[in-house]
C-alpha cells in the first residue's frame, strides 16, 4: 500500500475534531502547561510558509507535553481589531465585517490542514462584542485609578493612515504599517499611564526565561537613569528674571562645563517668550520646520543637528553664576526629562557637534585629556570641587545646590505613557462620555459592551477626528451621572487592546460575568511556554505585562508576570534570502505545499530547515527530501517483523534520549535529524513491531498523522497520546567500547579504545607497548600510574 499523506491526513484531522481529543479538561487532576502561540491578526492575503513555523514548534511541544501526563491548554484566536484589518477592506472595497469574518475563515482552514492541536472549543476574537465587553471593562478600572486621562499631545500622524501612533509604531521616520513619513501633530488624545509601572516592569524582567536580547530592548525602552534635577535661572536681555527651566542630567559632576542650555521647540518657555525674542521670525519658522518631523527623525544620531538661538534671554549656571545662551533644537524632546537639557560640549559628543557647528563655548571639567571626553575622572575649571573624582563631585555638587534649593537627586525615564486611542473606526469603542456639566464620565459597567455602530463609510477623516464622529444619533446621548445632554467618546482603541489581555479569556471564554474565573486563573497561570515574533519585544509584550501588573493589583489575576518562557522564532525567508511577501510573489503558500507533499512533510520540513530562533532560506529541494523519508517511515512500518535486537534497542534508546533533549531545548532540527538517522538504519535491519511502535511515540510529536495510521495498521486500538512518551534505559545507551585518554605528566598522548570495565592489570601490557606512549616513557622511571576506569591513565614519570 503506498504512503498517501492527502487520504490520511483528512481521515485524522477528522477524527480529532469530532473526538475533541485536544480540549483542555479544566478539572482534571494533572500538572498543567499553557502552551501559547501569539495569535495572528487574519490579514487577507491568508497565511505563508513563515507563518507556522512557530505554531508547529507549540503543537510539537503540545503533544509532547500532553504524552508526558500534562493536562495541556493550547488555545488558538484572532487579534482582528485594528489599522491591518481596516486597511484591507478599505484597500478592497468591502465591509470590514465581512473582511474579517472573510479572512478569519481562511486562516482557520489554512491552520487546520497543517493538523495542529488547538482546542478551537475556547476560540476567541477580538472583534466580538462579547469578548472586547471586557477590553471595555479593563479600561474603565483604568480610568477609575487615574492610570487612563485625556491630553492634548503632539504625537506622531500619519498622513496615510490619517490617525495617531504611538512610538513604538513608528520605524525609521516611518509609520509602520504603511510606511508613510510620519509628522508632528497636536490632537486629543487618551493616554494610559504606563510610566507609573516603569520601575516594577524593569525590575521584574530579572525573574523571567526570556532570550536576554529581548530583556535588553525592554530595559533600554523603559530607560531608568538616576541623577539630578538642576534648576537654571532664566532672565530677559535687561538681566530681569523671568523664570526658571529644570533639566535632568545624569552627570552633575559636569555642571561647570555647561555652556548653554538647549530647549525642545515645544518647551512651555519657548511658547512663552518666543514672540519678545530678537528673532521672533526666524525661531517661529525652525519650530515649524520641527513639526515636520518624528521623534526618531530628530533623535537619529548619524544626522547633523540643527538649531537657533533664542536671542535676548539668557540662563544662570547656578554652578558659579554665568550667563549662558540659550537655543531651540530638535534633538531635544518634550517628551524626555522636562524638555531641556544642559549642553557640556567636553564631555557630550552631541553637545560638542552642536557646539563645533555655531561657534559655541566649550569647556573642559572632566581631566581626560581629549574633547569630547566622555568618561569619568578628576575634576577641572570647577572651582572648589577641583581635583573631586566624578563619584564624589556628583554627590556634593548636588548637596551644595540643595541648599540654594537649585537640585535635588531625580530618576528619569525614556518611556513615555502610553498613545492609547487612534481616530479611526476599526476599534473598540472607549466607553466614556463628555459631559459640559460633569465632564468625563464613565459608562456605567451593565451597559458594556458599547458596541461599535455599523457604519456604511468609515474612511478615516484626517481631521483628528475618527469616523464614529458622524453619527450624530450614536454620539448624542444623555449623561449616565446628571442626565444632561453628553456625547460619546469617539477616538477607538489601538490594536493592542484586545491582545493585552487574551490569553487571560482562553482560560475562561464564555464567562458572561467576570473577565476570568478566579480559580480557573490560578489553575492555569502564567503561561509556561509563549511564541512568536522577535518584532513584538517592545509593542505587544511591553504592554501585556503593564496591563497585568495593574490586573494583579486590583486582584484579577494572581501571578505578577503573565509569561513564563519566552521563545521567538527566525523568519523564513524566500530562496536567495529575501523576505517573503505577496507583492513580491516570492510567498509560498502553506496549502499548495500539504497539496503537493502533505502536512507531515511540510511540518517536519518546518523544523528540520534550521534551528528555530534562527532565519532560514525555504528550499524546495528539502522538503522532496523530508518526503522521502516519510516513505521510508511507511516502508518500515508497513514490514515489521522478528524479534527486537540488542543493537537495534540501543540505537533506539539512545534516539529517544536524543529527541526528548531536544524537544525540551527547542532543537528541533536535531531532532528530526536523529529520526531521520534512525529509520535509514531500520530501512535497511527491519524492525520489530515493539520497536517501531517506540519510534512511534517519538515521531507522533512532529508527524502525528502518519503515526496514528501506522499505529492503527500494526493493530493498536488507542491512540498515541494514551501510550505516553517512552523512557530510555540510561545503561542500554551506554557504548560497549571505552575511549580511555592515555596521558603522560598530564598531557594527552593517545587513546585507546577498548572494551569497558578492565582494570589497570588488564590494559598494563597494551598501554606501554603502545608506540605513542613508549617514545614518551623508555629510559624513564615510572614514578605511580592514575587509573580512571574506562576514562582516563596519567602515567606520571
Amino acid at each position: 500500500m503506498d504512503y498517501n499523506p492527502q487520504k490520511i491526513e483528512k481521515k485524522w484531522q477528522d477524527a480529532w475534531e469530532k473526538s475533541g481529543a485536544f480540549e483542555t479538561k479544566e478539572k482534571l487532576n494533572k500538572p498543567k502547561f499553557y502552551c501559547l502561540d501569539m495569535f495572528p491578526y487574519p490579514s487577507g492575503t491568508g497565511l505563508h510558509v513563515g507563518h507556522p513555523r512557530g505554531y508547529t514548534a507549540t503543537d510539537i511541544i503540545s503533544r509532547y507535553k500532553r504524552m508526558k501526563g500534562y493536562n495541556v491548554l493550547h488555545p488558538m484566536g484572532w487579534d482582528a481589531f485594528g489599522l491591518p484589518a481596516e486597511n484591507y477592506a478599505i484597500k478592497n472595497q468591502i465591509d470590514v465585517r465581512k473582511a474579517v469574518r472573510e479572512n478569519i475563515e481562511t486562516f482557520k482552514k489554512e491552520i487546520k490542514e497543517i493538523g495542529l492541536s488547538y482546542d478551537w472549543s475556547r476560540e476567541i476574537n477580538t472583534t466580538d462584542p462579547e469578548y472586547y465587553k471586557w477590553t471595555q471593562w479593563i479600561f474603565l478600572q483604568l480610568f477609575k485609578k487615574g492610570l487612563a486621562y485625556e491630553s492634548m499631545l503632539p504625537i506622531n500622524w500619519c498622513p496615510s493612515c490619517k490617525t495617531g501612533l504611538a512610538n513604538e509604531e513608528v520605524v525609521g521616520g516611518e509609520c509602520e504599517r504603511c510606511g508613510s513619513r510620519v509628522s508632528r501633530k497636536n490632537v486629543r488624545q487618551w493616554v494610559l499611564g504606563i510610566t507609573q509601572y516603569a520601575d516594577r516592569l524593569l525590575n521584574d524582567l530579572e525573574d523571567l526565561d526570556w532570550p536576554e536580547e529581548i530583556k535588553e530592548m525592554q530595559k533600554n525602552w523603559i530607560g531608568r537613569s538616576e541623577g539630578a534635577d538642576i534648576e537654571f535661572r532664566i532672565l530677559n536681555r535687561k538681566k530681569e528674571r523671568i523664570g526658571e527651566i529644570r533639566v535632568f542630567t545624569t552627570r552633575p559632576d559636569t555642571l561647570f562645563g555647561a555652556t548653554f542650555l538647549v530647549l525642545a521647540p515645544e518647551h512651555r518657555l519657548v511658547g512663552e517668550v518666543k514672540q519678545k525674542s530678537d528673532n521672533c521670525e526666524e525661531v517661529e519658522k525652525y519650530i515649524e520646520r520641527s513639526r515636520l518631523k518624528s521623534d526618531l527623525e530628530r533623535t537619529d544620531l548619524a544626522k547633523e543637528k540643527s538649531g537657533i538661538e533664542l536671542k535676548g534671554f539668557y540662563a544662570v549656571n547656578p554652578a558659579d553664576g554665568s550667563e549662558i545662551p540659550i537655543w531651540i533644537a530638535d534633538y531635544v524632546l518634550s517628551s524626555y526629562g522636562y524638555g531641556g537639557i544642559m549642553s557640556v560640549p567636553a564631555h557630550d559628543e552631541r553637545d560638542y557637534q552642536f557646539a563645533r557647528k555655531y561657534g559655541l563655548p566649550i569647556r573642559e571639567v572632566i581631566s581626560g585629556g581629549e574633547i569630547p571626553y566622555l568618561g569619568e575622572g578628576k575634576l577641572i575649571n570647577s572651582g572648589s570641587f577641583n581635583g573631586f573624582d566624578s563619584e564624589k563631585a556628583r554627590k556634593e555638587i548636588v548637596n551644595s545646590l540643595k541648599k540654594k534649593k537649585a537640585a535635588e537627586e531625580a530618576v528619569n525615564y525614556k518611556l513615555r505613557d502610553w498613545i492609547f486611542s487612534r481616530q479611526r473606526y476599526w476599534g473598540e469603542p472607549i466607553p466614556v462620555v463628555h459631559c459640559q456639566k460633569c465632564g468625563v464620565v464613565a459608562l456605567p459597567e451593565e451597559e458594556l459592551p458599547l458596541q461599535l455602530p455599523e457604519v456604511e463609510n468609515y474612511q478615516p477623516t484626517g481631521t483628528g477626528e475618527s469616523p464614529l464622529a458622524k453619527i450624530k444619533k450614536w454620539v448624542n446621548i444623555k449623561c449616565p451621572q446628571c442626565g444632561g445632554p453628553a456625547k460619546r467618546e469617539t477616538n477607538t482603541m489601538p490594536q493592542w487592546a484586545g491582545s493585552c489581555w487574551y490569553y487571560l479569556r482562553f482560560i475562561d471564554p464564555k464567562n458572561k460575568t467576570r473577565l476570568v474565573d478566579f480559580e480557573k486563573e490560578k489553575k492555569f497561570m502564567p503561561v509556561d511556554l509563549y511564541v512568536g515574533g522577535a518584532e513584538h519585544a517592545v509593542l505587544h509584550l511591553l504592554y501585556a505585562r503593564f496591563w497585568h501588573k495593574f490586573l494583579y493589583d486590583i486582584g484579577i489575576v494572581s501571578t505578577k508576570e503573565p509569561f513564563k518562557e519566552l521563545k521567538n522564532l527566525g523568519l523564513i525567508l524566500a530562496q536567495g534570502g529575501q523576505k517573503m511577501s505577496k507583492s513580491k510573489g516570492n510567498a509560498v503558500s502553506p496549502g499548495e505545499i500539504i497539496k503537493e507533499y502533505g502536512a507531515d512533510s511540510f511540518r517536519l520540513y518546518q523544523m528540520f530547515i534550521g534551528p528555530f530562533e534562527n532565519a532560514a532560506e525555504w528550499n524546495l529541494r528539502g522538503i522532496v527530501g523530508i518526503r522521502r523519508f516519510l516513505e521510508k517511515v511507511w516502508l518500515v512500518g508497513n514490514n515489521v517483523s522478528g524479534d527486537s535486537s540488542a543493537e537495534r534497542s540501543r540505537e533506539l534508546h539512545r534516539t529517544v534520549k536524543k529527541v526528548t533533549e531536544d524537544i525540551e531545548n527547542f532543537k528541533f532540527n536535531t531532532a528530526v535529524s536523529a529520526l531521520m538517522i534512525l529509520i535509514n538504519d531500520w530501512k535497511e535491519q527491519g524492525a520489530s513491531k515493539e520497536e517501531f511502535l517506540v519510534f512511534l511515540k517519538i515521531l507522533y510529536p512532529f508527524a502525528p498523522h502518519i503515526s496514528e495510521e501506522l499505529r492503527e495498521i500494526l493493530g493498536e486500538k488507542n491512540n498515541l497520546l494514551s501510550f505516553g512518551w517512552p523512557d530510555f534505559d540510561s545503561g542500554m545507551i551506554e557504548e560497549e567500547n571505552a575511549a580511555i585518554i592515555i596521558q603522560v605528566n598530564g598531557k594527552t598522548r593517545d587513546i585507546l579504545e577498548t572494551e569497558r570495565g578492565l582494570n589497570w592489570e588488564k590494559v598494563k601490557g597494551i598501554v606501554l607497548e603502545r608506540e605513542k606512549v613508549k617514545r614518551w616513557i623508555e629510559k624513564k622511571e615510572i614514578k605511580k600510574v592514575i587509573f580512571v576506569r574506562d576514562k582516563l591513565i596519567n602515567i606520571v614519570v
